[in-house]
């Protein structure tokens, strides 16, 4: 990559169905617009879906990577707005659960690839399987998308634990997504923050919120970005602001990257 090294956010949640991935793709699609250069990973190795929320069909994605076959330049394709996506597969049971060679192998070549890119959005998988904690434990910085239903909270919760006590992270940002009000959601936040304040005594900081949105159905159906088709709705508006926020994050050269994961995800001193 370019002498400055990307700015790396994992989205994850705890449980599936809050918007992970129309997040990701709407929030890239706006980073595009302020000109930022942005890759997704599509990090849902075995249920990927990025490249169908954009409508393309890629022919090559991480399997042939891991299998060997090909280099993670040459699976790397364009998508609309010239967003850079690194697409997987769906459907391949054994990619659902990298081993140790596997994740080292992937994040060493993804931290290698020479791209002038500014911003990369990790789509992980929903819930605390490895790879989930594996893409979160790498990226410096982890954003945890919940909804007001109280499965969300508990599943998303279980996500922050683990990732606390077995990687180290101590830093997390929460969107609460599909909120009926602005108030609905930090009300929601501050339920997950006080839980994580006191029994794991970690900082969740609130990102902000995206207004619940009958016409983002309609985008998925039609396989492009909300924001692209809505551009004045509230909802498109609101992603402006997290997008803004995003952009203006300081950096943790600290967190993330190939030596942070050999060091907390696979212990070696």
């Amino acid at each position: 990559m370019s002498k400055e090294k990307p700015k790396v956010i994992a989205v994850s949640s705890g449980k599936g169905g809050v918007g992970k991935t129309n997040f990701v793709v709407n929030m890239a699609t706006y980073l595009r617009s302020l000109n930022k250069k942005v890759m997704i990973i599509d990090a849902d190795l075995g249920l990927a879906n990025i490249d169908v929320l954009f409508g393309i069909a890629p022919k090559f994605n991480l399997k042939h990577v891991l299998l060997g076959q090909k280099k993670i330049q040459d699976i790397i394709i364009t998508g609309p707005n010239d967003i850079l996506i690194l697409p997987a597969s769906s459907g391949v049971r054994e990619l659902t659960n990298l081993n140790k060679f596997q994740k080292i192998q992937l994040l060493t070549e993804i931290d290698s690839l020479d791209l002038s890119i500014e911003v990369i959005l990790i789509d992980t998988g929903a819930g605390i399987s490895d790879n989930v904690l594996f893409f979160c434990g790498s990226a410096q910085e982890t954003i945890i998308i919940v909804t007001s239903e109280p499965t969300s909270l508990a599943d998303a919760y279980a996500l922050v634990k683990i990732l606390a006590r077995d990687f180290g992270k101590d830093k997390f940002r929460v969107l609460v997504n599909m909120a009926r009000s602005e108030k609905e959601a930090f009300s929601t936040y501050r339920k997950l923050a006080i839980v994580a304040d006191k029994f794991l005594n970690i900082s969740i900081d609130y990102l902000g919120f995206l207004p619940n949105e009958q016409h983002v159905k309609d985008a998925i159906i039609a396989q492009k970005s909300f924001i692209s088709l809505y551009p004045n709705s509230p909802f498109s508006k609101r992603l402006a602001l997290l997008g803004d926020k995003i952009v203006n994050m300081p950096e943790d050269k600290s967190a993330g990257g190939v030596q942070f994961f050999l060091k907390k995800a696979l212990r070696v001193n």
